[in-house]
């Protein structure tokens, strides 16, 4: 049992939190830096920022070739509050993107947002049909909305909170499982989360739960019993056989083997010349 009282009101100490703060905006100037194609990508290879890479590799793949990108790297140490990002997002938090590929830059944030953003411009993995669309966004949105119980929950007090809570564990991994269940019933029945057809809402959703059920995610794979969810783990198998899927994971990626690490993407060629393994001393 926990003897902490809230206070009649929250002042802010700065025990723990990192970087973060109780309000908004810029902390020290510093400028984006911009590359040579339409699309700049200012990220990170979390979750949220593999949905957004796997979407414009997927892009590619299919022959769009003004979805061709560069991929700067923001690490969540402070660089999240430079004047240039926080202008590109006003909520600090990666993925950021820049459309320059009309007469204006075009700035969009948040995941959900910029994949939307994406498929609508490349007419791509959005079904058109209104009531296959309305499933798509449903479901693009349902993710939107589970993260903070995933992310901010589970993943915060079974992972990283500098000390174990009974309650607040137990509570966000029975939502978490419940999630999973949610999306293991439902393909059961589809082939991939909004239909037939792999869309925007595949990517959105398989960087948390099929991390989650893969192992990769919070190492909480056997807490909570992922082999439980079959579908869950069918689909994951699927999607991580796909080209695009793999390379969409390895941008902006930080952790994990150095081979699977492409800390900016600039060129396609990327992949086979520059990720950590090569550019590591030998």
């Amino acid at each position: 049992m926990s003897d902490y009282t809230p206070p009649e009101v929250w002042t802010w100490n700065n025990q723990g939190f990192g970087t973060n703060r109780p309000i908004a905006g810029a902390t020290h100037e510093k400028e984006l830096p911009i590359g040579r194609h339409p699309l700049q990508l200012y990220s990170l290879g979390t979750p949220n920022g593999q949905k957004v890479t796997i979407m414009l590799e997927e892009l590619l793949a299919l022959g769009h070739t003004g979805a061709e990108y560069d991929a700067w790297l923001i690490r969540i140490n402070g660089e999240q509050f430079g004047s240039g990002f926080v202008e590109a997002n006003p909520n600090s938090k990666i993925p950021a993107l820049v459309d320059r590929s009309g007469a204006q830059p075009v700035r969009v944030f948040e995941s959900g947002a910029i994949l939307m953003y994406l498929a609508e411009k490349f007419g791509a993995f959005l079904p058109a049909e209104p009531a296959e669309r309305a499933e798509c966004l449903s479901w693009l949105f349902w993710q939107m909305g589970s993260a903070p119980f995933v992310g901010g929950g589970f993943g915060h007090f079974y992972a990283y909170a500098p000390e174990k809570i009974e309650y607040a564990i137990n509570r966000y991994a029975m939502e978490t499982k419940r999630l999973l269940d949610v999306l293991n019933r439902r393909l059961a029945e589809s082939e991939y989360v909004a239909g037939p057809e792999y869309t925007i809402a595949d990517m959105a959703i398989f960087p948390w739960m099929g991390g989650m059920v893969k192992g990769w995610l919070y190492n909480g794979g056997g807490f909570l019993s992922v082999h439980e969810y079959k579908n869950v783990l069918r689909w994951a198998d699927a999607l991580l056989a796909r080209p695009a899927v793999q390379r969409g994971r390895m941008v902006n990626r930080t952790t994990g083997e150095p081979s699977q690490q492409l800390h900016e993407r600039h060129d396609a060629s990327d992949f086979d010349t520059k990720t950590q393994d090569k550019l590591a001393p030998v």
